[in-house]
């Protein structure tokens, strides 16, 4: 296989990643306004990588130092990655006029070289330090400093984002994402420096994996925002011999064992108000063994058994804290959590809201 099929394979299909993850993003910003950004800036990446796929090219191409096709890559690439990690926290930051303020740099220089190549201004090849020196006062090389002094501006907020995300109560895992884009963003202007074809592919791979994996930590940080189950009473314990009859139907025996497992934890509350207890004392409890309880769990809408487990301990906290009997954080650790750092976290997770304010709430009314 030739050289410059390879390459367009691999710029297609980094294409193509970013514009499933666009459809993806763009499915989620309609029912959440801060991801418009990232699903916008996913399609530019996408409709970009599908511009340039038909001019890949083989080894011998050398466009030179500072090549203005590749400044304009890089101030554009550095612009939006600047932007959009910061789009998914902050909803604010989707606006507007904030956005085209921050681009203006950006824009005049790309605008004036633009312009000035349509009316016929002579693109300088710089190869070497000599060209450079003999050139450094054309128009031409001028404009592409200030594009490249401009990228130098949007890859030090790149850096930046970790300690402006550090104030607020921000997902984890930008700190190291952001880190990582700015290093990819440095890794680029290296490439503009001294262009070689294959590191132009290893930073397009780098690029379209970053983008995948910030894309499939937004899945799920949704898909852990969805709302979890509501217990059900159940009145009857299902029969050996009626869990017997369902083993044929996958869902129906399902349900029948999550309703053996309601029951027993409805009908136990003082054994997992234990902080002991644990998904093995379930599986104990019930007769169900690991494995099917895993995979009946989450038929159901859970995660894992802790979840399942740990939906009920909320539940109760809250109950008792309606009631009047848990008025201190201390008193939480009655419902079988290990630690008030675990309940709050669990709270949290499966409520939506934080303990502290539901506390704050009852007990000041009481």
């Amino acid at each position: 296989m030739e050289l410059s099929t390879v390459y367009f394979t691999i710029i297609f299909s980094c294409g193509i990643v970013h514009l499933v993850l666009t459809a993806v993003m763009s499915l989620f910003a309609r029912h959440r306004v801060k991801y418009l950004a990232i699903a916008w800036i996913m399609g530019i990446f996408a409709f970009g990588a599908f511009a340039i796929s038909p001019y890949a090219s083989t080894e011998e191409a050398h466009p030179g130092v500072m090549h203005p096709a590749m400044l304009i890559s890089l101030v554009i690439i550095s612009y939006l990655q600047s932007i959009y990690p910061l789009s998914i926290p902050m909803p604010g930051y989707l606006q507007w006029g904030r956005m085209w303020k921050y681009a203006f740099p950006a824009i005049v220089f790309i605008v004036f070289y633009l312009l000035g190549y349509v009316m016929g201004s002579k693109v300088v090849t710089v190869e070497n330090f000599n060209d450079f020196r003999a050139n450094l006062f054309s128009s031409d090389l001028l404009i592409r400093m200030g594009m490249l002094l401009t990228s130098f501006y949007y890859i030090i907020n790149i850096f930046r984002l970790p300690r402006r995300l550090s104030h607020a109560n921000f997902p984890k895992y930008l700190y190291a994402y952001s880190l990582l884009l700015g290093l990819s963003a440095v890794y680029f202007l290296f490439i503009a420096f001294n262009y070689k074809i294959y590191l132009m592919m290893i930073y397009i791979i780098i690029f379209t994996l970053l983008n995948a994996y910030l894309c499939m930590r937004v899945l799920e940080t949704m898909a852990l925002e969805l709302p979890k189950p509501v217990i059900r009473e159940v009145a009857e314990i299902p029969s050996d011999e009626e869990l017997k009859k369902s083993e044929d139907d996958f869902n129906e025996a399902n349900r029948q064992r999550f309703q053996r497992m309601e029951y027993w934890m409805q009908k136990n509350v003082t054994r997992w108000t234990e902080s002991t207890f644990n998904r093995d004392d379930l599986c104990r409890e019930t007769g169900i063994n690991r494995h099917n309880m895993l995979q009946t769990v989450r038929s159901q809408g859970y995660n894992n058994v802790h979840e399942f487990i740990n939906q009920y301990r909320v539940d109760e906290l809250k109950r008792r804290i309606r009631q009047g009997t848990v008025t201190s954080l201390s008193d939480c650790l009655e419902v079988g959590f290990g630690t008030i750092k675990t309940a709050r976290a669990c709270f949290t997770r499966i409520d939506g809201g934080s303990l502290d304010q539901y506390m704050q709430k009852f007990i000041s009314t009481t």
